[in-house]
């Protein structure tokens, strides 16, 4: 989203805080343990077919606008056939402290992403800022080091990580052959993209590290800048005829990527085509915000995870989220939206905090809207981070 009078030839450098904020290491060691275990729960919701349509078909229902209609193009898909079995998945699962039983505070998802994941390549340039102000002194009024240990500033190894996880699809693209395959990767942008520095720095990675070039198209350019072989269903840049590996999507995700038919068009196009995608649709709407209430239910997460130890750490990281539903549950959170809302965020089926509705707010957001769209919604228990 843009700020207020955002001129177009303007930079304005991304939120960042020029001290680091302290996080208890023995819940960034958790935070960093779970990551695959998070992996593997969503790609094993998404692998159940039954139960992700079951849930999806629903949930289309409350946003026909835009998760209905990322959930009817990726039916048309399987109506026509994909040929590409293989998916990439480049998740960012985000936390906060929980202060509320004292002590260090307990690590607590907010949630997880699998489109678009931002901030890999500025996150390990926030690192390095922190280490210099360190270094320089400008951290203590004598110049000296505030931060002793070297690991008490770690920097984040997050944009060669996601570089290498992008290659790692051209990888299997090419039959897992390394070296001058000539694919190139393609990155799926907004038009006057405001987060293009944290892109570039994955597309430097990528190309140092890798040697793999990318490409960067909207969804509107697809349609007039690439073409699909018939028979191969292979993907093309037609300029170059370069041949695309991996769709990686850095936009997508919102309702405003979609300005016209010819962007979905394209983004069926996309699907059906034998590059590898990242996401594809399938794990892009495993992201949605009911999804992510279902994963936080002991039962079914046990569906999906069959090792009792790997549940308990999984579980231990979810503060209480309901639906808004009319199911047993669902009475419950209608009924402390309006009796404690203090306490809650409500959250649609959308990508970005700033579609969220906090507090005070909630009663009077739900009374504007017919009780037939609550179910469109989740009631999170809010997360109370310590101060500093």
């Amino acid at each position: 989203m843009y700020p207020p009078d955002f001129k177009s030839h303007s930079v304005i450098h991304a939120p960042v805080t020029l001290f680091p904020t302290p996080f208890p290491k023995k819940e960034f060691n958790k935070a960093i343990e779970v990551q695959k275990l998070f992996n593997v729960l969503y790609v094993n919701a998404v692998k159940d077919k039954n139960w992700f349509s079951t849930i999806l078909s629903d949930l289309a229902n409350f946003d026909p606008e835009f998760t209905g209609k990322l959930w009817k193009t990726y039916l048309k898909a399987l109506d026509i056939g994909t040929v590409q079995k293989l998916s990439l998945g480049l998740f960012r699962s985000d936390y906060m402290v929980d202060s509320k039983n004292g002590g260090t505070g307990d690590l607590k998802q907010i949630e997880f992403n699998t489109v678009s994941v931002s901030f890999g390549g500025l996150s390990s340039k926030v690192g390095e800022l922190h280490k210099y102000l360190n270094a320089t002194g400008d951290y203590q009024n004598n110049g000296g080091q505030y931060y002793q240990a070297d690991e008490e500033l770690s920097i984040s190894e997050s944009c060669q990580k996601l570089a290498e996880a992008l290659s790692q699809g051209d990888y299997y693209y090419n039959g897992q052959i390394k070296g001058d395959t000539n694919t190139v990767i393609l990155f799926v942008v907004q038009p006057n993209e405001r987060n293009c520095f944290d892109q570039r720095l994955l597309e430097y990675a990528l190309l140092k590290t890798h040697g793999i070039k990318s490409i960067r198209l909207t969804l509107e350019e697809i349609g007039l800048k690439t073409f699909t072989d018939k028979e191969t269903k292979k993907l093309y840049i037609k300029e170059t005829n370069a041949e695309i590996s991996v769709v990686y999507y850095r936009s997508g995700y919102s309702p405003n990527d979609y300005p016209t038919q010819a962007c979905w068009d394209s983004r069926l196009d996309l699907e059906i085509s034998k590059a590898i995608k990242c996401p594809s649709l399938s794990t892009q709407l495993s992201g949605a915000k009911k999804i992510q209430q279902l994963l936080t239910v002991e039962k079914i997460v046990r569906n999906f995870l069959s090792d009792e130890q790997d549940v308990s750490k999984i579980m231990d990281t979810f503060v209480k989220i309901y639906p808004m539903d009319d199911s047993k549950e669902g009475s419950i959170g209608k009924k402390l939206a309006f009796e404690d809302p203090l306490n809650y965020v409500l959250k649609p089926q959308r990508e970005g905090g700033g579609n969220n509705i906090y507090r005070e707010s909630i009663p009077g957001f739900l009374e504007n809207l017919s009780k037939e769209e609550w179910g469109g919604y989740i009631l999170m228990e809010l997360i109370s981070p310590p101060k500093h």
